[in-house]
């Protein structure tokens, strides 16, 4: 493949970036943001020319770190994922489009000053030729280009420097009239005048010292044209009758006329003209590429990455884009294009600065050539200040966003997702980070073994049933020299008196008795019974856990059908109440279990189920299996992460251990000879987050882990893993 020459030097650069700027900015703006703000437009400009510094160093330090790469939609792709990059292609699209409109719509009035022609048809008739250009491949040279900024530049320094001593003092009286909602929506209006800023950024394979100049041309063009729109604007203000040029929709050349005369008028006329059909043409040229880079990113139908054989265009997303244009020159006020045209590129500004943030703390090559500084908290202000700006800017501009983002994430639950499986930089770091925060508390939790666990027998077993929760239990605190208590729990009508006489021990309490200490022998640990008549079983053991002090309750439970997840179970109190960690056992045999299953359900293990699973193995000179479900949707990121996560989960364990992913939907048992899961306590999660294995059938017992209220992640935290593992 042919690289493309790095020819452009920081003049070409610089004019890229202001020629992209000006036009609708200084042409049409200050008329409308007048209307909204009087005087304080001035501050308006300068206020939004800050906001913008935050963005143009995040796109500055990306585009030198990735200057093959271009476009906005192209950085917060890779750095965000597919998702929020489809917000952010369709959202800057919109944005364009709306920019290429309100250039139209806003500088057919200044040719109409020359010649009586209707607006609307002259503006539809222009965005034909322009769209027609696109599809047959005509575009503007960098020599045309400088050649507009050189005009462009002349005129309105001519225009300022000329009119300036005209400027009256009593026309900035009243400068924060409109207060502070005033200003801010103002200044979120004549935002999109600062879009063009990092348009640069497109074509940075072709800038020759890319470190430097990019940078440099980004900001330079941005502190120029910042300085260029105030003092053009204070001017504007000075030099006529308050109020006379709000709303209007040529306000430069009404006050060139006011003060040069009509020669003035008409140079910028010329320049307005020359400017906005510029702007319109590269807003088109610009804006339909974004639906040919989506759909070679497969993010949109592979149509509108077609090229045409014979004009050598994407002639598909090219009409597309045409076709919105002409929509918004027909039916949309140029106030509310104006509105929309500066949300889009507000939201689209913020996401780049959430996407360096992702690219400089996620684990992917980035090596910038420029570095932004005051990181992150130049970016944090960004993204802060530009979601702050978009709720002062009225109804019109919030319902656009709102439904510019559902309208994005629902075109990607639908079309993207099951096409597309890679991930962004932060979606990877995110999950990380979990993965280690998962790990230290799987430290901490393994380093702090059970002393006395409480075995509860809530109901008549068996002496099979009734060893095989002792064993296990036994398992847990033999290698701290610990103790089980067993204790049988009996429950009477509540009209039935709680006597001493009740507890007169029967010749099967004998029995019991006697299997207790006989199992203190034979599994090599300190066992002590006990027998508790209660009116609530649930109560007392919960009770008797909180009096003794133990760590740990085990009891046996079967799993919970529908109903009883909805509408509770007994079982669900002593969860949710208990003083300590609960272990629930679906009970079918424990005989020195040598093959242990640490059963994974979406997120990282549980670190009360990898303490479990990993005392039992080595309790029992077995190993540990970490099984995880497999996923068709998984991405190659999101692999490598569940690995090294398992990987590093593995030399925590003083067990020998594999690791298999396995299907929900379908298979052969187990095989194992116990199976640790995690469990959810509240009836809520337990619905959002099943609590059944990732297997069908386990076919051997399965133990399910609740750590006490105080260790259980909330219902955030276990969505964000859901969410990200």
């Amino acid at each position: 493949m042919k690289d493309l020459e790095r020819d452009l030097g920081l003049p070409s650069v610089l004019a890229i970036s202001i020629g992209a700027m000006i036009g609708s900015g200084i042409f049409i703006l200050p008329a409308l943001a007048l209307k909204i703000a009087g005087p304080g437009v001035i501050l308006a400009y300068a206020i939004a020319g800050v906001l913008v510094v935050p963005a143009a160093l995040s796109k500055s330090e990306m585009a030198t770190a990735m200057p093959e790469a271009g476009g906005t939609y192209i950085y917060i792709e890779r750095g965000m994922g597919p998702l929020l990059g489809t917000v952010a292609g369709i959202g800057t699209w919109f944005s364009l489009s709306f920019k290429g409109a309100l250039a139209l719509v806003g500088g057919v009035p200044y040719l109409l000053l020359l010649f009586d022609l209707p607006l609307k048809p002259v503006a539809l008739g222009l965005a034909a030729v322009l769209i027609l250009i696109n599809v047959v491949g005509a575009k503007q040279t960098g020599r045309l280009q400088v050649a507009i900024v050189v005009v462009m530049l002349a005129a309105l320094g001519w225009f300022s420097a000329a009119s300036a001593p005209s400027a009256q003092s009593s026309n900035y009286v009243g400068f924060f009239d409109a207060g502070i909602g005033g200003l801010l929506a103002a200044t979120g209006l004549v935002f999109v005048s600062y879009a063009g800023v990092t348009k640069v950024a497109s074509v940075a394979e072709e800038v020759e010292d890319p470190g430097r100049n990019i940078p440099l041309g980004i900001l330079g063009s941005l502190a120029f044209t910042t300085v260029l729109y105030v003092a053009i604007v204070t001017v504007l203000v000075g030099v006529t009758d308050p109020g006379s040029v709000a709303g209007s929709l040529t306000p430069v050349a009404v006050a060139a006329e006011a003060t040069i005369g009509q020669l003035g008028e008409v140079v910028v006329i010329f320049a307005a003209i020359l400017a906005l059909v510029s702007t319109a043409n590269a807003g088109i040229l610009s804006s339909s590429r974004y639906p040919f880079a989506m759909s070679r990113d497969r993010l949109a139908p592979p149509s509108f990455s077609a090229v045409s054989d014979r004009f050598g265009t994407p002639v598909n997303s090219i009409t597309l884009t045409g076709a919105v244009l002409l929509a918004l020159i027909a039916f949309v006020p140029i106030l509310d294009i104006a509105k929309l045209a500066s949300a889009f590129q507000i939201l689209v500004f913020a996401l780049i600065n959430v996407a360096l943030i992702a690219f400089r703390e996620g684990d992917a090559e980035f090596e910038p050539e420029f570095t932004s500084p005051l990181y992150p908290w130049m970016q944090i202000f960004g993204a802060v200040t530009g979601v702050l700006l978009l709720t002062q800017m009225g109804t019109v501009a919030l319902v656009g966003a709102v439904v510019i983002i559902v309208g994005s994430i629902g075109w990607y639950a639908f079309y993207v997702r099951k096409r597309v499986s890679r991930d962004g930089v932060a979606m990877d770091t995110v999950r990380r980070r979990v993965g280690r925060d998962a790990l230290t508390e799987t430290e901490s939790e393994i380093a702090d073994p059970p002393r006395e666990v409480l075995v509860a027998l809530t109901k008549e077993l068996g002496a099979d049933r009734e060893r095989s929760l002792v064993a296990l239990a036994a398992d847990l605190v033999r290698p701290d020299d610990g103790r089980v208590v067993v204790v049988r729990f009996d429950e009477v009508p509540d009209q039935a008196p709680l006597t001493e006489d009740m507890t007169v021990q029967s010749s099967a309490d004998v029995s019991y008795e006697s299997r207790v200490e006989s199992l203190s022998t034979e599994l090599d640990v300190d066992i002590e019974a006990d027998e508790i008549v209660s009116h609530d079983t649930k109560h007392a053991v919960v009770n008797f856990a909180a009096k003794r002090g133990v760590d740990t309750v085990v009891a046996e439970h079967e799993p919970l059908r529908l109903r009883s997840r909805l509408l509770g179970d007994p079982i669900d109190w002593v969860v949710r109440h208990a003083p300590c960690d609960v272990l629930l056992v679906d009970n079918l045999g424990y005989d020195r279990p040598e093959h242990v299953v640490l059963s994974g359900d979406g997120g990282p293990y549980s670190p009360l189920a990898v303490k479990i699973a990993g005392g039992v193995a080595a309790a029992n000179d077995g190993d540990v299996s970490l099984w995880y479900p497999s996923s068709r949707m998984a991405t190659d990121e999101h692999e490598r992460t569940i690995d090294d996560y398992q990987a590093e989960l593995s030399e925590i364990l003083s067990v020998p251990v594999r690791t298999r992913s396995i299907r929900s939907d379908g298979g052969k048992p187990s095989g194992a000879d116990v199976v640790v899961r995690r469990g959810t306590d509240d009836r809520l999660r337990s619905v959002v987050f099943d609590d059944a294995p990732v297997f069908p059938s386990p076919g051997c017992t399965t133990v399910t882990v609740y750590p006490h209220s105080l260790g259980r992640p909330r219902f955030a935290r276990r969505l964000l893993e859901r969410l990200t593992f």
